[in-house]
């Protein structure tokens, strides 16, 4: 099937086509076109000796028979019509195609002019056995110079589409040579100014505008990681230096939830910076991190978006659980699962379930609709039960999943609510 995708195969196939097409239709038109005009020639010929025949007879009774080589003319009269054959009593006058056999084992095929008068009928057969033995001779050949001009219209398309493809061909290489090695080089010089270096020109110029917003897009990533990380870091030296000092203790849950959005802040930084560069990096030294801890957390950075709701929060570790990505990854992935749970549920409880190659976030929320599961992890969606938001949580979720093979699904729970499954290991 790919095969005949190939616009190469599609070139051979074309001309396969056209060339049995035309022979075929060349060759019937030739059997048919030469059986027509015989068979026109041939019965007015007959019809035409036919009443010549029979106006010398009656000028001439005695008049020897019909001079021609294959015509041979019969002449009955009104007391010898039980001697007309059997297969010619009931033809009406006119031109008809009969076949009998020989007599010898084989078949032979005339044709037969008919003239019935009152008293006398006449015929001209005229034998059409060597006609139609030469038309068949002609078919055959007809038949094999369809097949041999296919054949030559075959050995054409592949010559054919093997010189028109050979540019295209060049360039599919040459592209993905440079997608292989990731480097930026001309294709237009290496193509003819035709409809093919037409198009290399285009990916030379579509691949400098792409190379110059890559290289835009790190710059500015980078940037903004620096930049970001430098406030950061003071925030977060500076919060240290004041939990150090005796305060209140309503000042010391502030500062640590300044603490928690730092370290919650430096996370998300370094995953989209990642995200941006497509670059997969995990824990130094053959290190993974540890899944439970991190979702620990997670759910106590997380905590203020309950407020005073009454909702229960569950931690429930089945088995360790160890990813092979770096800490900051996976808090950003179970970030935006847990406080979406958070979010969304009004009262009842949170269940975050770690385990055998997976968490699984359970809440007890409105939940969703099975149709729109798939929906929610496209940038900009968000549920219909809506609270604020941009709709890019899910989203980033999805992209790191991608990034680590990693799968992300939502579903419905069967008692209520919605569950959030976050899988390591997709052979779990």
């Amino acid at each position: 099937m790919q095969y005949r995708r190939r616009l190469r195969s599609r070139i051979i196939v074309s001309f396969a086509i056209f060339g049995l097409t035309l022979t075929a239709l060349f060759a019937v038109s030739a059997v048919l076109l030469r059986g027509w005009l015989e068979s026109n020639l041939i019965g007015e010929t007959l019809q035409n000796n036919l009443s010549g025949y029979a106006d010398q007879f009656y000028k001439d009774p005695q008049t020897p028979g019909v001079p021609f080589e294959k015509i041979a003319g019969f002449t009955y009269s009104e007391r010898k019509f039980a001697n007309v054959p059997f297969a010619w009593r009931e033809l009406p006058n006119g031109i008809h195609d009969l076949d009998e056999s020989n007599g010898k084992g084989g078949r032979q095929t005339y044709k037969l002019a008919v003239r019935k008068d009152p008293h006398y009928w006449f015929f001209l057969r005229y034998d059409t056995t060597q006609e139609m033995n030469a038309q068949r001779l002609l078919q055959v050949a007809l038949v094999l110079a369809v097949l041999v001009f296919s054949l030559l219209s075959l050995i054409i398309g592949f010559w054919s589409s093997a010189r028109v493809m050979r540019p295209v061909t060049d360039l599919a290489k040459r592209v993905q040579a440079l997608s292989r090695s990731g480097q930026v080089q001309a294709l237009k010089p290496h193509f003819a100014d035709d409809e093919v270096g037409q198009l290399a020109a285009a990916l030379d110029e579509y691949a400098e505008r792409l190379t110059h917003l890559v290289e835009r897009d790190r710059e500015f990533n980078a940037d903004v990681s620096h930049e970001l990380r430098t406030p950061l870091a003071v925030i977060a030296t500076t919060t240290e230096l004041l939990m150090a000092q005796d305060l209140p203790p309503k000042v010391h849950e502030r500062l640590r939830r300044i603490e928690r959005a730092v370290r919650q802040s430096t996370e998300l930084t370094d995953a989209l910076l990642l995200l941006s560069r497509s670059e997969r990096q995990a824990p130094t030294d053959g290190e993974t991190t540890d899944v439970a801890r991190v979702a620990e957390q997670v759910i106590d950075i997380s905590r203020p978006h309950l407020g005073s709701k009454p909702v229960s929060v569950r931690l429930e570790i089945e088995q360790p659980l160890q990813a092979t990505a770096p800490s900051s990854v996976v808090a950003v992935a179970l970030t935006n699962l847990i406080s979406n749970a958070f979010k969304y549920t009004q009262s009842g409880e949170v269940a975050v379930i770690v385990g055998h190659g997976r968490v699984a976030v359970e809440d007890t929320g409105p939940g969703i609709r099975l149709e729109d599961a798939e929906r929610l992890f496209q940038r900009g969606e968000r549920g219909t039960n809506l609270v604020k938001g941009a709709g890019l949580g899910l989203a980033i979720v999805r992209r790191l999943c991608e990034l680590y093979g990693w799968e992300v699904s939502l579903a419905p729970r069967p008692q209520g609510g919605a569950v959030a499954t976050l899988q390591f290991d997709k052979r779990s």
